[in-house]
């Protein structure tokens, strides 16, 4: 026995050294190595109702904005505000240079009066024609009188029924030239007219009590017609521009209670309220557009553009299972939940409702409550997967 350890002792430790280091390695695979059972954290399912809000990103706008400009292409004369000013309805903000309008409107004014002079003349006439037209008409009934008891010869009534015709001729020429004055005068004093408005208009006046937000034009500078010299908002027409989720905007509706956060106010809740939802959504981001109006402006107005973060509280939902939102994941194509059942873990399909800021989601259909399902895991689970539980789950930094 002595000389077989002697001989065979050296293997023998070996041997056991090895066994050792397998056990170890064992023991190591099974505790902390790849066939080490998964950390996972449960949650169990509640029977409660929620409170769903939904958030979105939105930007500052004004509902009425007012592009002030020329009527007609012309070149600036000047700029009378900056933008930042607050200005009141029909004060001065600009004006156009009127280049040859003042000489046009001297040159109308000389038409018309012409015209006038023109129309008195041709009155005048008017009442010498009438007159010779009566005084003809008068000849000639009394010639044809004569002429019934042969007192004058037919050559002389037809004389007189001449002139009577020569005479009516000439009243209605007149009266023709008196239409024709009368229309000259109407359409030189309409030119006139015409262009005096438009020198008004060379006037660039606030049509509101508003704030300026843009000048976009300096003394010197052609623009078009149309084109805004000076863009003028009202403060009280501000609401933020807001964008939703379409997938979590059920609910969505006017006049919902909405708490906004604009940076300009040093994160500052105000209140305010949902006005309006957009009939037209974002195809291209899955958005829903909506309205949000101020319940009370800021003693500071935010900058038209402004980016603001908006929640909005919608309506109380009913009692029904609620997990947490990190709890339902995509297996398969599948929507669910993995269940601990009798100790081994099932894939559980559900469908979601309502979710709150809070985390948690409502389940429709999947879950009757009191369950226990897996939160968060340490890694990907499978229906074989081991698993532990802890309370919290420390992930290793590379």
């Amino acid at each position: 026995m002595k000389t077989w350890l002697t001989t065979h002792g050296r293997a023998l430790s070996i041997g056991i050294v090895l066994l050792l280091m397998l056990g170890l390695l064992a023991y190591v695979a099974l505790r902390a190595g790849p066939l080490a059972p998964v950390a996972v954290r449960l949650a169990t399912v509640e029977q409660r109702a929620i409170s769903p809000s939904l958030f979105g990103i939105g930007t500052v706008q004004a509902r009425f904005t007012h592009k002030i400009g020329p009527i007609a292409a012309g070149r600036v004369k000047q700029v009378t505000v900056q933008p930042g000013d607050f200005v009141k309805a029909g004060q001065l903000l600009g004006e156009m240079d009127p280049v040859d309008l003042n000489d046009r409107i001297g040159a109308l004014d000389a038409s018309r009066k012409r015209a006038e002079a023109n129309l008195l003349a041709v009155e005048a006439q008017l009442l010498e024609a009438g007159a010779r037209a009566t005084f003809a008409q008068t000849q000639a009934q009394r010639y044809e009188q004569l002429l019934a008891v042969r007192s004058v010869s037919t050559e002389a009534a037809d004389i007189k029924r001449q002139e009577l015709q020569l005479a009516q001729a000439s009243l209605s020429a007149v009266r023709a030239n008196v239409d024709a004055s009368r229309q000259e005068l109407v359409r030189a004093g309409a030119e006139h007219d015409g262009l005096v408005r438009q020198r008004a208009n060379l006037r660039l006046i606030a049509p509101v009590n508003g704030l300026v937000t843009r000048r976009d034009a300096d003394s010197g500078t052609t623009v078009v017609a149309g084109q805004a010299v000076v863009e003028v908002v009202e403060p009280a027409s501000l609401w933020i521009n807001v964008r939703f989720d379409q997938q979590r905007a059920r609910g969505l509706a006017m006049p919902l209670p909405a708490q906004i956060v604009l940076r300009s106010q040093g994160g500052q809740p105000l209140s305010g309220r949902v006005l309006r939802v957009e009939p037209i959504a974002d195809a291209v981001t899955e958005e829903v557009l909506a309205k949000i109006e101020f319940n009370q402006l800021p003693k500071v107005l935010p900058p038209i553009g402004e980016l603001a973060e908006v929640t909005v509280t919608l309506a109380a939902q009913a009692p029904m299972p609620v997990v947490p939102n990190a709890s339902v994941q995509r297996v398969d194509g599948r929507l669910g939940v993995w269940l601990i059942d009798a100790g081994a873990l099932r894939f559980a399909p559900v469908r979601t409702g309502a979710g709150d800021l809070d985390g948690n989601v409502q389940i429709l259909e999947g879950l009757a409550g009191g369950e226990q399902v897996v939160v968060y895991s340490f890694k990907a689970l499978d229906a074989d997967s081991r698993f532990k539980v802890v309370d919290q789950i420390i992930e290793k930094k590379p």
